[in-house]
Parts: structure tokens; C-alpha cells; sequence
């Protein structure tokens, strides 16, 4: 049976799987924990501002869906994902349904970035190679968006909230990664060739880093605001 999530509850179910990878002491998330990591500013596309009712309606309709479960930690509700037991991933398909879940959708090389708390992939085709199996699922659950005009690469964004909508306008990004700096393209037999591949390879690893720093800080402060926010 296909699944059609909400904005809502696909921001919520993204951020359980980021959390439950990258802070795993602080996993399962409480009502008060699961709002701020849905809130975050930093790597998430579009920011949201959910309220408690605009979470606790989405987690009821996850659990429907059997996505969420909540278990008793003490007194206070918490809630823990289920995609492994609905989908059985392997944890590189869980790492990059997440950022998509996150941050909508996304090249292979911003995915090899951002994906490298949950799953180091050692290539784009290692990347690639997940979205083929995604995308080979029954129901589909990636596909590949029609390439924007000026740009050299190829977006991939999830199904679980139905077909993309589609737009021809720049992703805008705060703070995004290292805008890619276009290369020319050599001509067959062209000696610059080699040349041009390394330095595509070396920008691409750039981006890698430089969105594994904005992950870790990003994960720092949701952990300060979870620990300074009151208990529910």
C-alpha cells in the first residue's frame, strides 16, 4: 500500500531518523525534543515552525501508518521511528530517504555531503546505486526530477508525500553548501580532460566536508536547546 505523508509528518519522521543516528543518547525523542529537532533552522529545507498540536496530529497519523511507536521513558512519551520494520533499509536508503525527508530534493553529490553522519558512501556511484533500488521499489519511493535549466545535475527527491511538485526556480538554501562551481566541459580527446575530473572530484569532496561541519553543529545546538528547553 502506498504511503502519502503530510509536510508535517514527513518533517517529523525525518527528523527521528536523523536523531535516532546522529544523537543516539538522546533517542527516543520526547513531544518537547522531537519539536525542536523538526524546528531547526540549520539543514532543514523548507524551516518550519510546528506547534505541540501540529506534531502530536502527525505522529498520529506515522502511527497509523505504522511508521512511530510510542514507548513510556519514566512519566514522559517518546517516540521512536519504525522504517526499518516497514521497509527493511539498509542503512545507506535510511540516510538518504532522511535528507530528502529534510531537506527535499537533492543532487547525488549534496547527498554524499549530507548524508555523512548517518552513512559514508565512498563514491557518487555508491550514491546512485541506492537510488536505483529506492527507485526499483513496489511502490517507487525515489524518482529522478527533470534537470533545471543551468544546471549540470540531476535532483532526486522521495515519494512518500506523492509525486514532487516540480519548479524551474533556484533551491534557495540557509546556509546551503558550497554552490558548485560550474566546469567546462572538454571536448573528447581534450588533454585538460583529467585535469578537470580531479578538480570536480576535489570540489565534491569540499562540499562533503563542509556539510558533515554544518550536520555536527546543527546536532550540537538541537542538543543544547533540548537540554536547556523545560520538560513537558
Amino acid at each position: 500500500m502506498a504511503i502519502v505523508l503530510s509536510a508535517h509528518e514527513a518533517r517529523v519522521l525525518g527528523a527521528l531518523i536523523e536523531k535516532e543516528a546522529t544523537t543516539p543518547e538522546y533517542y527516543p525523542l520526547s513531544l518537547n525534543a522531537l519539536a525542536n529537532a523538526c524546528n531547526q533552522k540549520n539543514n532543514r529545507e523548507p524551516v518550519m515552525q510546528l506547534d505541540e498540536t501540529d506534531i502530536r496530529r502527525a505522529l498520529n497519523r506515522l502511527q497509523d501508518h505504522q511508521l512511530v511507536v510510542a514507548v513510556r521513558d519514566s512519566r514522559v512519551a517518546k517516540y521512536e521511528h519504525r522504517l526499518q520494520e516497514v521497509f527493511n533499509f539498509t542503512r545507506g536508503e535510511t540516510a538518504v530517504l532522511c535528507v530528502l525527508l529534510l531537506r527535499g530534493p537533492q543532487t547525488p553529490g549534496e547527498l554524499r555531503g549530507r548524508t555523512e553522519r548517518m552513512h559514508h558512501f565512498e563514491e557518487l556511484d555508491d550514491v546512485l546505486s541506492v537510488f536505483d533500488k529506492l527507485a526499483q521499489r513496489e511502490p517507487p519511493l525515489v524518482a529522478a526530477l527533470p534537470r533545471q535549466p543551468g544546471s549540470r545535475e540531476i535532483r532526486y527527491a522521495h515519494l512518500l508525500s506523492g509525486e514532487p511538485v516540480l519548479t524551474t526556480q533556484p533551491i534557495a538554501t540557509s546556509p546551503g553548501p558550497i554552490a558548485a562551481i560550474p566546469l567546462p566541459i572538454a571536448a573528447a580527446g581534450d588533454s585538460n580532460s583529467s585535469a578537470l575530473s580531479s578538480d570536480h572530484e576535489r570540489l565534491l569532496q569540499l562540499e562533503a566536508e563542509v556539510a558533515a561541519l554544518r550536520q555536527e553543529v546543527a546536532d550540537l545546538k538541537a542538543q543544547l536547546a533540548a537540554l536547556a528547553a523545560p520538560a513537558p
